[in-house]
């Protein structure tokens, strides 16, 4: 995605062809008039006058995990960027919003400021919360209340507002949190490791039939991992951050193999797999010395 805020040559004329953003001194009004130029039909930017909610919608995931990934990195300059970047892309849906009679930037804010005070009685109102359970417990009460007065509008599930869009694994942990809401959970984790195990074997079937089957064998796999995410859930696990750590490890650790095949005159890809895997024991115990 271009970076329109930073591209003075992309914001189009302003009134009497004045190219330039002046400061009015105040960085948010700048942010939305710097907004409504660069989709100002005939002088704004072509590329940001042609987007749509839908085509802007992978940007905002893709800086939602920039801004984690500056997070884990504990960059604070790269954390300031992003966070930038993410606020652009309220900004963005924001102003198309409201070009189509919606709502505005400014309706946003006030939702989220009458959402948060009303989610947190007991700093703005008189309701008494000792601990981060209690809270945990009452957010909980308040959003299954919000569901409820959804309810009157129509048929809901316990297991609406779990956002398609949520990574896979993410979503799956979320969809078996709700089902558990409603007493479709197992006990313990014991269980879940059973069925895991069945999971295990139907796959392995799939997978040894005399004919193959690739959507069964993908299907297979995604229960799978579904009930390795419901696992997670049990264990008080994040499987996104489970995940992340492993991927970390796997990267770190290859990138050392690497690294110990260059120190002996090796070329890594050249090697037998028995090799690497040689390689990969010795570094391993590396780590653990």
């Amino acid at each position: 995605m271009p970076d329109p805020a930073t591209k003075k040559s992309e914001l189009g004329a302003g009134p009497g062809g004045d190219r330039s953003l002046p400061s009015s001194g105040d960085p948010w009004r700048d942010l939305v008039t710097l907004m409504a130029r660069l989709r100002t039909p005939g002088t704004g930017c072509p590329w940001d006058i042609e987007q749509t909610f839908d085509t802007i919608a992978p940007y905002t995931i893709e800086e939602a995990y920039e801004v984690t990934d500056a997070i884990h990195k504990g960059d604070m300059s790269e954390l300031k960027s992003e966070l930038g970047d993410l606020l652009f892309q309220s900004v963005f849906h924001a102003r198309m919003a409201e070009e189509a009679g919606h709502f505005g930037i400014n309706d946003v804010v006030q939702s989220l400021v009458d959402k948060m005070v009303d989610r947190h009685p007991h700093v703005f109102g008189d309701k008494v919360i000792h601990n981060v359970d209690a809270q945990t417990g009452a957010w909980e009460v308040m959003k299954a209340a919000e569901r409820a007065k959804k309810a009157k509008e129509g048929p809901v599930s316990a297991l609406d507002g779990v956002a398609l869009a949520l990574p896979a694994l993410m979503r799956a942990e979320k969809l078996t949190k709700r089902a558990g809401r409603v007493g479709f959970d197992w006990p313990s984790p014991e269980p879940v490791l059973e069925k895991l195990q069945e999971e295990i074997s139907e796959l392995e079937e799939a997978i040894a039939a005399p004919v193959k089957d690739q959507a069964h064998i993908a299907e297979e796999l995604g229960d799978m991992l579904f009930v390795v995410a419901n696992l997670c859930r049990k264990l008080s696990v994040d499987p996104e951050e489970a995940l992340r750590n492993a991927n970390a490890k796997f990267v770190k650790r290859f990138s050392g193999m690497e690294a110990l095949a260059r120190s002996r005159g090796q070329d890594f890809a050249s090697l037998k797999l028995d090799e690497q895997e040689a390689l990969w024991v010795d570094v391993k115990k590396s780590e653990r010395a």
